[in-house]
């Protein structure tokens, strides 16, 4: 029937948005981390080198692909103290 047809269609168009829609979550957070340090890079704060190793972690972090939109495969970086 049309309905059904319509309902697998839709299906198979939301499974192949799954990918990008939890690499653009992954993203999203990512960049809400990075944001709260973004100060810290500013010329006039010298960062330590673990704040660097950080901050290049979050920005590597999209180099792994999210099997879930709970990113459960994902480690974030432990933010240094």
């Amino acid at each position: 029937t049309k309905a059904t047809n319509r309902g697998f269609l839709g299906t198979k168009a939301n499974q192949a948005k799954e990918p990008e829609q939890r690499m653009a979550f992954l993203r999203e957070k990512r960049n809400d981390l990075l944001r709260l340090t973004d100060w810290m890079a500013n010329s006039d704060v010298t960062l330590s080198d673990a704040w660097k190793t950080y901050r290049q972690a979050l920005r590597d972090i999209t180099k792994t692909e999210p099997t879930d939109m709970a990113l459960s495969n994902i480690t974030f970086p432990t933010k240094p103290s």
